[in-house]
């Protein structure tokens, strides 16, 4: 497995202002679906999370917007944890995310988000469960479990 995750996303008129591009809040969205993609490669599933009584939620996040992405655009949306080294702790993981429009790979927009793993009843941080974070351990490149 690689370390970079990627999706394609279509740019529907419902995602663009009344000027024809993307409006920036939707980028949130764009990135969140790479970032479930990205566990969904790694066979985890958000409902038993969930069950389980854990959530994943974004604790911080900073975008930079560098060229817009127009209606019926394809852009390419990528996750990646941001230094494998620093980036992932027990309790949360950091992520650089990209948007590039495919076919030039234009950067529309990078950013960085951080996720941090909360207990579903009380809303309180706590550690990744143990499968989980093996699993992230795993998918980064010359990491070991």
């Amino acid at each position: 497995m690689t370390k970079r995750h990627a999706i394609r996303v279509r740019v529907y008129y419902e995602d663009t202002d009344a000027g024809g591009i993307v409006y920036h809040a939707n980028y949130l969205r764009y990135f969140e679906r790479a970032r479930s993609e990205w566990l969904r490669a790694l066979a985890v599933d958000h409902r038993q999370l969930a069950a389980d009584g854990f959530v994943l939620v974004v604790r911080d996040c900073s975008f930079h917007y560098h060229h817009p992405a127009r209606l019926d655009d394809e852009i390419v949306v990528d996750a990646d944890v941001a230094n494998p080294g620093a980036d992932l702790k027990r309790a949360s993981i950091r992520f650089t995310q990209r948007a590039l429009r495919a076919g030039d790979d234009r950067l529309l927009v990078s950013g960085l988000v951080r996720v941090a793993c909360v207990e579903a009843a009380s809303g309180r941080p706590v550690a990744f469960p143990d499968s989980l974070y093996t699993r992230m351990i795993a998918a980064i490149p010359g990491n070991t479990p």
